[in-house]
């Protein structure tokens, strides 16, 4: 993608339900700096579908704060329990309606590939990407975050940010529903 003066804006998302984290990084050619990072708590709300709302109220606002030129965004994780996977799905699926709305092209990360990418280890733990984020973008520690959630999510965005640097990136790509139903042909039914 061609930007003026090869700068752009990168939305990180790490969907969740109680705590979902976002962080934002400006890109000038092959430096990234931190914007903001931060997390959207939901913990307070009981109805799950208020959540959803605030989910999208939040990514919305961010959105229209900072002017992203694309979301990261981490994918659910492939774990045991059906009911978390259905409430991470519906979570990271509201915030990509907020982006789809605003026509932010989308890029889906597995969470072993943004690890991999941040700390040459796909088992690193939350708080092995959070030190290395805070060398690579040389954070203050005033800089450090409450909550983990957020770090992952600007891993998602400095992955995304690393990926771009290749000819063909590696993550999938939607810049409309009718795109996300052409390319998950197998999620979509009618």
């Amino acid at each position: 993608m061609d930007y003026k003066n090869n700068e752009k804006i990168i939305l990180g998302i790490d969907p969740g339900t109680n705590v979902m984290g976002y962080g934002v990084l400006k890109v000038n050619g092959n430096k990234a700096e931190l914007v903001v990072m931060g997390v959207i708590d939901m913990r307070k709300e009981r109805d799950v579908y208020l959540r959803l709302g605030k989910i999208f109220d939040r990514v919305t606002g961010i959105i229209d704060e900072y002017l992203p030129d694309e979301m990261a965004i981490e994918a659910p994780f492939f774990g045991k329990n059906v009911q978390s996977m259905l409430k991470l799905g519906r979570a990271q699926g509201v915030a990509i309606a907020a982006a789809i709305h605003h026509g932010v092209p989308i890029h889906e990360y597995a969470p072993l590939k943004i690890k991999m990418a941040i700390t040459g280890n796909g088992q690193a733990s939350k708080e092995q990407v959070a030190a290395m984020l805070q060398r690579l973008l040389h954070l203050r520690d005033d800089q450090r975050p409450h909550f983990l959630d957020s770090t992952d999510a600007l891993a998602a965005a400095y992955c995304h940010f690393l990926q771009s640097g290749q000819p063909v990136a590696t993550g999938r790509h939607y810049g409309s529903w009718k795109d996300f139903a052409l390319k998950n042909k197998d999620k979509v039914h009618s």
